[in-house]
């Protein structure tokens, strides 16, 4: 067997690829770099000089965490504030053009009771399913309506604001769900007031003929 090694590789006498210390003070730099990021990808990484190869050492190695294919984190990166949804936004952003929606919306909305059990993800009608674990990945093709961001520790994280996400229950939940946040969402409070013309001209947009229970509920 034969190892292509450079100045800074070697084998040690148990036969094990190890690097000197150079080399492990190269890529201390490096990582240092990138976990500036929350997420970084494989053309990051490579950008940085760290080789596919090196990245699938780092991982066993416990230093950087595979968060999907050809995406990672500094195994010790976190938000800079202590934050319950720190999953829910690392999963929006490592999924490419990716918006929170439905339950995972309404959860952080607080429009709804319902657990979160996996991570609700709207992506473009035209690009094809994520397929990976806890997400549950809707295909939708108006994804920019209502679209806005929120700050989650240091990062902007992609979302439907509440209006949105209240008429999107109506098409893709069960009605007891989608009357359940619009019920709150009508709900006066200190944080959040309603908009209900904004709310009546995403629903004409969408299709949805959400009248009758907004008088229902605000009579």
């Amino acid at each position: 067997m034969f190892y292509f090694c450079n100045k800074n590789t070697r084998l040690n006498q148990m036969g094990v690829f190890v690097t000197t210390p150079n080399m492990a003070s190269k890529y201390t730099k490096a990582l240092q770099k990138l976990s500036k990021k929350n997420l970084f990808s494989s053309a990051d990484g490579r950008r940085a000089g760290i080789s596919s190869r090196m990245l699938a050492y780092f991982c066993s190695k416990g230093l950087i965490e595979r968060v999907c294919r050809g995406v990672y984190k500094v195994k010790d990166f976190s938000f800079t504030s202590d934050f319950e949804w720190e999953d829910l936004a690392l999963t929006a952003l490592s999924t490419r053009k990716g918006v929170i929606c439905l339950i995972s919306a309404l959860s952080y909305y607080e429009l709804t009771d319902e657990i979160m059990r996996e991570f609700w993800i709207a992506v473009p009608h035209s690009t094809s399913t994520p397929t990976r674990e806890n997400i549950h990945a809707v295909r939708m093709r108006n994804i920019s309506l209502g679209q806005t961001t929120v700050q989650i520790g240091n990062q902007k994280i992609k979302i439907f604001d509440r209006e949105r996400t209240v008429i999107d229950a109506f098409r893709y939940l069960d009605k007891e769900t989608a009357l359940k946040s619009l019920q709150i969402y009508l709900q006066k409070s200190k944080t959040a007031k309603p908009n209900i013309d904004k709310l009546l001209k995403y629903a004409q947009k969408l299709r949805i003929d959400l009248n009758p229970y907004v008088e229902a509920f605000t009579l």
